[in-house]
């Protein structure tokens, strides 16, 4: 089966709720349909079946970084592959904290997406 792929260089978004400690990061003007939850990760899937947004919970713990340096992110990108039923996420973004670029944060996630009706895909999305 052929991997579908979506290009969204310069069109991401992040927020975070300082408050709850959740960073959302997405692809502006995509048409929400679904969300797969794992542990503190939760995925977007968009009508077309990409994964378009990302939440983290606790991510303050996930990221070992604080509230403040997450509250001001300049960069990101992220991309995702499903493949198989294994969704894969890396994510990269530079926080900033006092006016200072810290140093380039990132996670990756494996994901075993059960009967999730997902298709194969990769998508990029960039903020830069």
């Amino acid at each position: 089966m052929a991997i579908r792929h979506l290009n969204a260089h310069g069109k991401g978004e992040y927020t975070y709720d300082y408050n709850n400690d959740i960073l959302l990061f997405k692809i502006k003007g995509r048409e929400y349909a679904t969300s797969l939850e794992f542990d503190n990760l939760v995925l977007d899937i968009d009508k077309e079946g990409f994964i378009t947004g990302l939440q983290v919970f606790d991510a303050s713990a996930v990221f070992r970084l604080s509230k403040l340096a997450l509250n001001n992110i300049k960069e990101f990108e992220f991309k995702t592959t499903i493949e198989n039923k294994v969704i894969t996420v890396q994510l990269r973004f530079t926080p900033i904290l006092r006016n200072k670029k810290l140093i380039r944060q990132g996670q990756d996630f494996v994901r075993e997406a059960v009967d999730a009706g997902i298709k194969d895909s990769e998508v990029v999305c960039t903020v830069a």
